[in-house]
């Protein structure tokens, strides 16, 4: 085996390596990414939870019932039937929505 076509060898592996390292590093990031979101939700859902309790405790009144509802979409999640409790990710929901004009 000659010295350059070694050294070719050396050199396309020093490449693929930094491919694998900017890769790896891409899906490091991806990770953090659901970590943040996953913390997030545990979050909200925990104010979902805290919520639903003062509302049950209210003895089921509805003016402060539908008001916890406000608070809850304007937090950014769903009140619909569709996607209760889940965040709203996209914007404005029309399921909630037309709920809430009901």
């Amino acid at each position: 085996m000659d010295k350059q076509s070694l050294f070719v060898q050396v050199a396309n592996l020093e490449e693929r390596i930094g491919e694998l390292y900017v890769e790896l590093g891409s899906l490091k990031q991806k990770i953090l990414d659901l970590i943040e979101e996953n913390q997030r939700l545990i979050q909200g859902n925990q104010r979902l939870k805290a919520l639903s309790a003062l509302s049950d405790s209210s003895g089921g009144q509805g003016g402060e019932g539908i008001d916890n509802l406000i608070e809850i979409y304007q937090e950014g999640f769903h009140i619909c039937n569709v996607k209760y409790g889940s965040l709203r990710t996209e914007g404005e929901c029309l399921f909630c929505l037309s709920f809430l004009q009901k």
